[in-house]
């Protein structure tokens, strides 16, 4: 262990200080109540303002972030945050606004950006209140079923789901008080429309979609599948978290979607590692404008500072450059896809949209009593050549799922040494797959009871140590 891997709290030395306060600007300050104050010294660590800063540093470099390396789940999860953007955010006249504070260029910015989603969605009108994808989700389901009731066809409790859908959507559904009905993809990856066809009756509010779908493939029947929901009576519901290939291409409004929410934290370059900070805004087209009225979802325009730097990067493109934000990324999936498919299963053949999936590896290596090398292994390993892992085991439509979806920014230089490790990777677990299931071998840790961590974690320091 190098000396500035040990826990702050392991340099700790009586009597060491690692920050000054400023002077008590006030005479007399008043004492706290003898029942509120500690009866024993707060265990802190007693250590140097270098020991501090070092510490903080060294736990900050444990951390990977799309400034430290490229991230193979990008479009739907992390991509590029232009700088631009947090200096914008960071205006004076932005960042020290209060709520209630009459503030007509906040207002402007929110007015001009409904009117950017709108041309780039083909909606007809946004709000701005959800705070995230999944609390966008709910809004719009709950407009779906604001509209309904609102013609007295009470009976309409039924959202359709296809398999390849997105986690959340069911989730959303449920806690709306929806009724999930699934309807089956085809073996090319798309909606069976002749499943779909007899899920269609007076029960139904509604089907939720993302087009292209979690396989990163287009559903090239919409404009069926919007006509036949449509003269079910229902809506369609636009997941948009995979708007990041069809921006300046294709409008899902123009498909026949009747509500959708965007992910500015996602498609619009914004930054929400670590679960936050979100921005799901949501749009309706002109038939439902009037289910905006009224509706309270969050606290005031919702998440404001992540809808400016949304704002600041649509402007930084531009309407010009905004169509080659899909095409690159499209290009980037499907050039990653071709070069590793000899290697890895590709379930699925044909061109992408921004992401694809693998299903595991075509020689993991078993033999004998030797199990072979799985996807959470080629995740793991690739933390040892300084990638972040892809996402895996989903979708739920294949056992070995590996989800790689790149972005438009990043080079062929990064895509080239990403496919090398991959390769190497398959090399390795053809040869050793007892290497992979190892891995990762120089991260902070190596593979924890990743079950037990996220059921009890351990959120302070515990001195384990001999005395």
């Amino acid at each position: 262990m190098k000396y500035y891997d040990k826990l702050i709290f392991e340099l700790s030395k009586e009597g060491r200080k690692g920050y000054s306060l400023p002077k008590n600007q006030f005479p007399q300050s008043p004492e706290l109540p003898l029942q509120l104050r500690r009866a024993s010294a707060l265990p802190l660590p007693e250590v140097s303002e270098p020991d501090v800063v070092r510490h903080y540093n060294n736990l900050s470099q444990m951390n990977f972030g799309v400034d430290t390396g490229f991230y193979p789940l990008g479009s739907c999860t992390m991509k590029y945050n232009p700088k631009i953007n947090e200096e914008m955010a960071a205006l004076p006249g932005f960042n020290a606004l209060h709520p209630l504070q009459d503030a007509p260029a906040a207002e402007k910015v929110l007015a001009h950006m409904n009117d950017l989603l709108s041309a780039i969605t083909g909606m007809h009108k946004f709000t701005f209140a959800p705070c995230a994808g999944a609390h966008g989700e709910l809004t719009g389901l709950m407009i779906m079923r604001s509209y309904h009731i609102g013609r007295g066809d009470l009976g309409r409790t039924k959202v359709i789901v296809p398999d390849s859908a997105h986690g959340t959507n069911p989730a959303s559904a449920a806690v709306c008080g929806l009724e999930v009905v699934q309807v089956k993809s085809l073996e090319n990856g798309r909606i069976d429309i002749e499943a779909l066809k007899p899920l269609l009756d007076s029960s139904v509010a509604g089907i939720m979609m993302t087009n292209p779908n979690t396989l990163g493939l287009f559903e090239t029947e919409i404009k069926t599948i919007a006509k036949l929901v449509h003269e079910a009576g229902g809506l369609l519901y636009y997941d948009g978290a995979n708007m990041n290939p069809l921006m300046g291409v294709v409008r899902p409004g123009n498909m026949g979607f009747d509500i959708m929410h965007l992910n500015l934290h996602k498609t619009f370059s914004t930054p929400h590692g670590g679960g936050g900070p979100g921005s799901g805004p949501v749009g309706v087209a002109k038939h439902l404008e009037h289910c905006l009225d009224g509706l309270k979802v969050s606290g005031f325009h919702g998440n404001f500072g992540v809808i400016l730097r949304a704002y600041a990067y649509i402007l930084s493109i531009g309407r010009e450059n905004l169509r080659k934000v899909g095409q690159y990324s499209v290009l980037s999936a499907n050039y990653i896809k071709e070069s590793l498919k000899d290697l890895y299963k590709l379930p699925i053949e044909g061109v992408c949209k921004h992401e694809f999936v693998f299903d595991g590896l075509l020689n993991d290596g078993a033999h004998d009593d030797v199990p072979g090398a799985t996807t959470l292994d080629v995740a793991k390993r690739l933390l040892d050549y300084g990638f972040h892992a892809p996402t895996i085991y989903f979708p739920l439509l294949f056992h070995q799922a590996i989800m790689i979806e790149p972005t438009e920014t990043e080079s062929k230089e990064t895509l080239d040494a990403f496919i090398a490790v991959m390769r190497q990777i398959a090399a390795e677990a053809a040869q050793n797959p007892e290497l992979l299931h190892a891995a990762p071998h120089n991260a902070p840790i190596s593979r924890p009871d990743e079950t037990a961590a996220a059921r009890n974690p351990i959120l302070k320091w515990q001195d384990t140590l001999p005395a």
